[in-house]
Order: structure tokens, then C-alpha cells, then sequence
């Protein structure tokens, strides 16, 4: 079951929130494929090198020793990633309203640990530019603490893989990174208001730009080689602590631009449309 998002006769996103994967790519919704106002593809799905890789998602590369990012597990005893049956499912249980989603999270053995609760809605849709707003609330329902971490927390230097996640086209790779606080790949693990990713398109003679703010402060994972990735991390290099009953909420910006966006562009824009907690 999906979601479709329509501007100006062009299908710009589609929110699939009952997906069809086997459980070793942790089920969970995502947003694919998403596309500019002049059509152009800017996400790609289960590429071949990383088949749990789903367009842009909300995810979790560890939690508490669980899995809901597919794949394999960073080991930290082993030095590598291990097939573990760990790979968790975000469920997607109803609608409250238009655009607000109930969810819940499930551990492989059917252990059910959070309640989630997101909305999701597509905002200032401009000439050459959309965004979507994309906020979300966990909730600890386990019982227990639940520690968020990432493959860095368990050992792997510049893997703090861990929360919203993009992954570009092919053609994206080798793309321009700009962000509030620095420039370029050296932007992995580092602080940073907001973070733009510009790639080009093959077959067409166009770039496009993505555009991610975060409301709370993030370190960024980043990477354009191997391929395009970006990720506003909740769990670069230190875990994050969610006691039981307490809930964590994170609010983000997506922003889908047509050509290629100069620092300038993209300090104007965050000054008039700013990702606010």
C-alpha cells in the first residue's frame, strides 16, 4: 500500500507504507521514488550492493543489539558484519489522519518495543523546489532502556550510519556536498545546521539538489563514493539512551530542487523556510 504525491502533473513522491521485503532487509516504509518538478529521479531502490537500501527512510542500524536496518550487524568482537537473526520490522498500523501514522516496531522474535507515531506532508512547493516535512515520535514501550547506536558505536570508524537515510541514484556518485558548517566528503561525522548533496543526471542535461535540516543537532554521515548517501545521524559516534516510557522526537526537512543550488541559494532558502523543533 502507498501514498502518491502529485505537483503539476508530475508524481514527485510515493510513500509506500506496507512494503513487501523479506525480513532480512528489516520491513519497514519508505519514500521511493521521489522526483523533482521537472521529473528527474533523486532516490534509488534496493540497489544491488545494498538491497535493504530503499530511497529515503527511517531506520535504525542498531538498537539495543537489534537489526532494523537490514543487512548484516557490525560485530565489534569480529571486526565485521554478521547475517544475525536480529532483523527487526517497523510495522505500519493505521492512519490517525491524513499524512499521521501509527506505527510499531518489532524485534525478530516478535518482541514488540516502540510505538511510533509520524506525520509526514509535502510543503512549500516553489518554481523549481518541494519539500517534505517528515516528524516522528518513539516511543519506549519495551520495558527497559532502548540504546540507539550505529556500527561506529560498536567499533567501525566513519559507519555512523542511524536514523533518516537517503541514498541517491548511480549518477549521483562523485556529487558536491555543501553544508551550514563546511564542504565536501571531510563533512562525515562533523556538526552541521543543514547539509546539501548536488548530483547530475545521466540522459539528461540537469543537476539536482537535495536539501536536509534537521531541528535538533545532528552529525552527519555522508558519502559520495561509492555512492551518493546522506543521513542527519541520532547515533554517529555516541549511543543515545531512551529510558522506558519516554518518548524521542526528531523533526526534519527534505528539500527537492531542480538544478544545481549554490551556497548562497541554499543559505537563502533555510533562511526563509528554517527546520524549527
Amino acid at each position: 500500500m502507498e501514498l502518491i504525491f502529485s505537483e503539476r502533473g508530475v508524481e514527485i513522491l510515493r510513500y509506500v507504507y506496507e512494503p513487501n521485503m523479506p525480513v532480512f532487509e528489516s520491513p519497514k516504509p519508505f519514500f521511493h521514488p521521489m522526483r523533482t518538478l521537472a521529473g528527474d529521479v533523486v532516490s534509488v531502490y534496493r540497489p544491488h550492493d545494498h538491497r535493504w537500501h530503499k530511497g529515503l527512510q527511517f531506520t535504525v542500524s542498531d538498537l539495543s543489539g537489534e537489526n532494523f536496518w537490514g543487512g548484516g550487524s557490525y560485530v565489534r568482537s569480529e571486526g565485521g558484519y554478521m547475517d544475525l537473526p536480529n532483523n527487526g520490522t517497523m510495522r505500519h498500523e493505521e492512519f490517525l489522519a491524513p499524512g499521521v501514522e501509527r506505527l510499531t516496531w518489532h524485534t525478530q522474535a516478535g518482541e514488540h518495543w516502540v510505538d511510533e507515531e509520524r506525520v509526514i506532508a509535502v510543503r512549500d512547493v516553489l518554481e523549481d523546489s518541494w519539500a517534505l516535512e517528515f516528524s516522528t515520535a518513539i516511543t519506549n514501550v519495551r520495558g527497559s532502556e532502548l540504546v540507539f547506536g550505529s556500527p561506529t558505536t560498536n567499533g567501525r570508524p566513519l559507519a555512523g550510519y542511524c536514523g533518516l537515510f537517503w541514498r541517491g541514484p548511480r549518477s549521483f556518485e562523485g556529487g558536491d556536498v555543501i553544508a551550514s558548517h563546511g564542504e565536501g566528503p571531510e563533512m562525515m561525522g562533523r556538526p552541521s545546521d543543514w547539509l546539501a548533496y548536488v548530483g547530475r543526471h545521466d540522459e539528461v542535461d540537469r543537476c539536482s539538489t537535495l536539501l536536509f535540516l534537521s531541528a535538533q543537532p545532528t552529525d552527519w554521515f555522508v558519502r559520495t563514493t561509492p555512492f551518493a548517501a546522506v543521513n542527519p545521524s541520532i547515533a554517529f559516534d555516541r549511543v543515545l539512551v531512551l529510558p522506558p516510557g519516554e518518548t524521542l522526537s526528531l523533526r526534519y526537512r527534505v528539500v527537492v530542487a531542480t538544478g544545481a543550488w549554490d551556497r548562497a541559494r541554499l543559505e537563502a532558502y533555510v533562511k526563509e523556510h528554517p527546520c524549527s523543533g
